[in-house]
């Protein structure tokens, strides 16, 4: 029975040591049977017990306290549900195999991604977002799709235009960062709300809501899961979530791939300022201190060497040449400015422009984007280089692309390829192709049909307008008056042989 009670003992006093040792939990708590009941007994305990914290401590993070790296303030800020999927570990294994490309991606990030994470969190969006430019673009805000996607977000002329994106002969807004980022973070949210999965905004923002929707439906209909790994789309949107995804893991964890993120400070990377002197990028990137270069990336919507007289002009400098770009701009002397505009007179031409202004007209038609065939008149807007080859801004990016609203272009003429099948010399037969020029002789066509566009503005010189085996029709001219019938005996046109075919007209 003495062992029994012993036992008993000593259960209640460990049990009572640890309710009052619970506030210094850290400590080991220790206890000698020997010198307690054991004693009271005449028994000796063999060994003394020890007892040992097991409670793992999870570090904590103050979020009342700004990280001074950028980086972990966009991890702070990640909400997005995880995507698991053998995809994206194979784009991870794909970035970490491509580590100066990856570098390069970061470190034109730099720039960027301040502004991006500031206007994420003010709207209460997930910083994983601040990710999708390197999906996008890869943080080039020059970058130009086939699909005439352009800028960090990539927008197409008609979305851009819907969300407000300016593009014209002076600026492409789709290129510029504050702009085109207001406007990407308006359409993803209109998506989420949408659809109610931020995997699925993402989707629609690569392939559209409207087939993210039907796609949904399609499934839900079926009885088959709805999200976003499950649902019937094309390769690229298959892959584009699972690119972010791995791109958010290795920005949690780049130890963990053997990445080292440059450091971005967190603070503002440029500011904007407003200017009433006439400037060119060149001079402001003079009286910035920096290089033209940098202007340039700061201020990619400019598709001009020269900003645009009307009023203010906006321009993004480096923060930490703000103080500087002021103090030299208020001692700046506008005449100095490597270029300038010009406006035709009444009756002046492009040469006679050129002779007075000192310059060749094929190097003035090159800076304005006018081809030998375009016609202008006057009060068009010329953009005018000076001779100093030292300021001349000759990057190609800033050639124009587009000539201004005024210039008349002549319609490209159209032509139709024509195959004759003929017997040759050793009696096989052989094709013999020929250009035959269409003109369009439709009495007045709206603007749209002049640049061969329907309504839907898609190009319709690539439908086909003449049945397989048949020559296209042209409009026919109008009966000649009997005056001036063929004198008799003069040559008929041959007839076409019998086996000519004609193709659609190809676009050009």
């Amino acid at each position: 029975m003495y062992p029994r009670v012993i036992a008993l003992f000593l259960f209640i006093f460990a049990s009572g040591a640890l309710q009052a040792n619970d506030a210094a939990v850290e400590m080991p708590l220790r206890f000698d049977p020997a010198s307690t009941m054991g004693e009271a007994v005449g028994l000796q305990a063999p060994q003394t017990f020890e007892i040992r914290e097991q409670h793992v401590r999870v570090p904590t993070v103050d979020l009342t306290v700004e990280p001074d790296d950028l980086w972990e303030r966009i991890r702070r800020g990640f909400a997005m549900p995880d995507l698991n999927t053998d995809l994206v570990t194979d784009r991870q294994i794909y970035y970490i195999n491509r580590p100066a490309a990856l570098r390069q991606i970061f470190t034109r990030g730099q720039r960027y991604l301040y502004h991006i994470v500031d206007e994420l969190e003010r709207r209460g969006m997930p910083t994983e977002l601040a990710l999708l430019p390197m999906v996008e673009s890869a943080f080039n805000p020059m970058a130009l799709s086939s699909a005439q996607a352009s800028g960090l977000w990539q927008f197409i002329p008609s979305t851009g235009k819907s969300y407000n994106l300016e593009q014209n002969w002076w600026v492409d807004e789709r290129r510029d960062v504050i702009a085109s980022t207001n406007a990407a973070l308006d359409y993803l949210q209109t998506i989420y709300e949408m659809h109610g999965d931020w995997h699925l905004a993402l989707a629609s923002y690569n392939w559209g809501e409207g087939a993210v929707g039907r796609a949904v439906s399609k499934n839900r209909a079926a009885g088959l899961p709805t999200e976003y790994q499950h649902l019937n789309m094309p390769g690229e949107t298959r892959y584009y979530v699972p690119k972010l995804q791995a791109l958010k893991n290795i920005v949690a964890q780049p130890e963990l791939f053997g990445i080292t993120l440059p450091h971005i400070p967190n603070r503002p990377y440029f500011v904007t300022v407003e200017s009433r002197v006439a400037l060119d990028l060149a001079t402001a990137a003079r009286l910035a201190e920096t290089s033209v270069d940098e202007i340039l990336a700061l201020n990619p919507g400019y598709k001009r060497p020269v900003l645009p007289t009307n009023g203010s002009q906006s321009l993004v400098i480096p923060a930490s040449k703000v103080e500087a770009f002021l103090i030299n701009l208020s001692r700046h002397d506008p005449a100095s400015a490597s270029w300038r505009t010009y406006e035709l007179r009444d009756g002046e031409g492009l040469e006679s422009a050129a002779d007075r202004l000192g310059i060749s007209a094929t190097r003035l038609r090159q800076v304005n984007g006018l081809s030998p065939r375009a016609r202008i008149g006057s009060g068009y807007t010329l953009i005018v280089p000076s001779e100093s080859e030292g300021d001349r801004i000759t990057l190609a990016n800033l050639l124009p692309t587009k000539p201004q609203a005024g210039a008349v272009e002549p319609p490209p003429p159209r032509t139709l390829i024509q195959r004759t099948v003929v017997r040759g010399k050793n009696g096989r037969p052989m094709v013999v192709e020929r250009k035959v020029a269409v003109q369009d002789s439709a009495p007045s066509r709206s603007s749209a049909e002049k640049a061969g566009k329907g309504k839907r503005g898609v190009d319709e010189r690539e439908k086909p307008t003449a049945k397989a085996g048949k020559p296209e029709k042209t409009d026919k001219p109008a009966r000649p008056e009997k005056a001036d019938k063929p004198a008799k005996g003069a040559g008929k046109p041959p007839a076409p042989p019998a086996k000519a075919k004609a193709e659609p007209p190809k676009r050009r």
